[in-house]
């Protein structure tokens, strides 16, 4: 009863509704309870009555993801050395506490210089050119029902129920709805007949949203099933794949590698390891197998790497123990770059999570190595947050130089609201002393308003060209970095851009003023936390509000 007084008038479902005195209430009862050896099912009970007096889901669903998140969780707090403010901190926001204890942890560079800048320059006239295609967020929906119910109380819906209004369509939905198998299978159909392709990235999160029922055989069914699809319809087709923070069960929960037996991350590994043979060599089969990660030579001059940015996740409750370059994942890229760089390839980073929104540590470390191996570094990709955007990198010394960027590519599910969708990038092509940097890239959409009317078929459409709407005259970092300053004096740019950043679908209350600055501080921020980037902004909105501007509109 007083856990319920702490946040009244919730009125919709919704972790948002978890309060910094709810919290430190709940985390200090677990660390009391787990002092004096508090049954478990005391725990579990007092876990359920704070997930239902705040309204975080319908009490059904606050049992069902106890039961799910209870064993590793536990084991994750009893092991780490953080108090209730210090995981509040971290699960509610910076004013509920401090908890980033491992700010200053830094990688080891090579004692080798950096070797001189050289900035980009357009290929010549006819050199040739590649094509990678980008999937991600394909979230397959394994329950997903035509004319269900698209507006439910659940975090997921279109999955049963009587619908008020109009119920959910056969292609998808417009709502918190994920995609139905057949969705998957039409785009998969439409890519086989469009390429071709010389490649694909694939960065992960293959299952749906119903983070509070799923057990590994519902991930492991996922992961074959989609990599089957993959396999069927692109055939020889290279593919390489990075893991999303929906792969496991609990969602986000990534032991680092010492964590040993049923707790271990080897089942789903292994299973990856098993699926992904036909695409990737048996020593990125090793790393991937160990740690979810894995570097390979795509063709001559060009190396690349998947992350595994669970190790990076301020979600993977398995950080409490120790946030310290999990895996040694970071130390290791070092390593990777540095033979990279004395061998003459450029390499291209994959990975699921973009490196802004991962721990303050992590995220500054990783921007020092971009700034590092700024010439050997030649395309970073990314998805998770499900829309369309871009982070920048800059010069550590002055902020100023753009010398990076990380692409973010939109989704294939349409979760929440969107349309679903997919992108095409265009690379410096495979030639000696070629750049394989990104000279363009297109997105693509499915528009469900008319693929779901009375006897219409479905029709993947070009949404937009990236140099051809913003009029890049390349698509290099510096080019990027100008259209974020053409961005605020251009109104009718920035709206553009708003629009295909929601896949052609976006919200209906425009974004102005502060939503505007929280937006191009966003562009600009590579890494985690750091005020300096959005100081040319001048909007005079303070940082804390715009990083809590970013939190609200996260779908992932």
């Amino acid at each position: 009863g007083s856990v319920a007084g702490l946040l009244p008038g919730a009125t919709r479902f919704g972790w948002r509704n978890l309060s910094c005195p709810a919290c430190k209430v709940l985390f200090t009862a677990l660390d009391a309870g787990m002092e004096l050896d508090t049954s478990l099912a005391r725990i579990q009970s007092l876990a359920v009555s704070v997930c239902v007096n705040l309204r975080l889901a319908r009490p059904e669903v606050c049992e069902e993801i106890v039961q799910l998140f209870e064993q590793d969780m536990l084991t994750a707090w009893t092991r780490s050395i953080l108090r209730p403010s210090e995981i509040c901190g971290l699960l509610v926001g910076p004013d509920c506490g401090h908890w980033d204890i491992y700010s200053d942890w830094n990688v080891t560079l090579p004692d080798t210089p950096k070797p001189p800048v050289r900035p980009p320059v357009p290929p010549r006239p006819g050199a040739p050119t590649a094509r990678v295609l980008f999937l991600t967020d394909v979230h397959w929906d394994q329950a997903y029902q035509p004319g269900s119910d698209p507006a439910c109380k659940d975090p997921l819906c279109c999955r049963g129920g009587q619908p008020r209004g109009m119920g959910a369509g056969y292609w998808g939905t417009y709502g918190r709805c994920d995609l139905p198998l057949h969705t998957l299978e039409n785009l998969l159909q439409h890519l086989a007949a469009t390429g071709p392709y010389d490649m694909a990235y694939w960065t992960g999160d293959i299952p749906a949203h119903n983070v509070w029922e799923q057990s590994r055989a519902d991930q492991l069914r996922a992961l074959r099933t989609v990599t089957a699809l993959i396999q069927k319809y692109l055939g020889p087709l290279p593919v390489y794949p990075a893991v999303g923070n929906h792969e496991s069960v609990p969602v986000n929960a990534f032991p680092p590698p010492n964590v040993p037996g049923n707790h271990s991350s080897a089942w789903l590994y292994e299973a990856m390891a098993q699926a992904w043979k036909p695409w990737l060599p048996p020593e990125a089969l090793a790393t991937l197998r160990m740690g979810g990660f894995y570097t390979l030579r795509i063709w001559p001059g060009l190396r690349l790497v998947s992350l595994n940015m669970n190790f990076c996740s301020e979600a993977n409750f398995w950080l409490l123990i120790n946030s310290t370059d999990p895996a040694g994942q970071l130390q290791w890229l070092v390593s990777v770059l540095l033979e990279a760089e004395e061998s003459g390839e450029k390499v291209h980073l994959i990975g699921h999570i973009p490196p802004s929104h991962c721990m303050r540590s992590w995220s500054w470390n990783y921007y020092r190595l971009i700034n590092r191996f700024e010439g050997t570094v030649a395309g970073q990709f990314f998805g998770h947050t499900h829309i369309d955007e871009f982070e920048m990198f800059y010069d550590e010394e002055t902020l100023s130089r753009p010398l990076g960027i990380a692409f973010v590519a939109p989704s294939v599910t349409t979760f929440v609201s969107l349309n679903p969708g997919y992108r095409v990038y265009l690379l410096d092509g495979p030639y000696p002393g070629s750049s394989h940097m990104v000279l363009d890239h297109e997105t693509f959409i499915l528009n469900l308003t008319e693929a779901n009317a009375p006897g219409a078929v479905p029709s993947w459409q070009r949404l937009y060209g990236a140099r051809e709407t913003y009029g890049l005259s390349t698509a290099f970092p510096a080019d990027w970095d100008q259209l974020t300053r053409r961005f605020q004096v251009d109104e009718g740019l920035f709206q553009k851009f708003w629009y295909l950043m929601y896949k052609g679908h976006p919200p209906r209350q425009p974004c102005r003023d502060a939503c505007k600055t929280a937006l191009l501080c966003a562009l600009r921020t590579g890494r985690a936390g750091d005020p300096k980037l959005c100081q040319s902004l001048s909007s005079g909105l303070p940082f804390q509000e715009i990083q809590a501007r970013w939190r609200q509109r996260r779908f992932c």
